[in-house]
């Protein structure tokens, strides 16, 4: 988890929030031993690199891994929507 460095310059953060959903953080966050405020934004910056991660990292089961690496192996040959959109390329790229 990422730490903000000493001297540096903080952000606010603020959200509307209902008593109830006050009342559930404040109680989760005695129960950890943290104040309110370490407490949802450690638990924010936790949620948000997992998400991140969740969006950057592609699983694949074995067929779909060996289905991969034979499409890398041996190509199939362009067809003819991807010959057009190569030549719509070359023709933005000169211009």
């Amino acid at each position: 988890m990422a730490r903000v460095r000493a001297g540096a310059k903080r952000e606010r953060l603020e959200a509307r929030i209902s008593p109830e959903q006050k009342a559930l953080f404040q109680r989760a966050a005695d129960l950890a031993g943290r104040s309110l405020t370490d407490f949802v934004i450690g638990s924010v910056q936790a949620a948000a690199e997992a998400t991140i991660r969740t969006h950057q990292v592609l699983e694949l089961s074995a067929r779909e891994t060996e289905a991969f690496l034979a499409a890398l192996q041996d190509p199939p040959p362009p067809n003819e929507r991807l010959r057009a959109a190569a030549e719509r390329h070359r023709a933005l790229a000169d211009g």
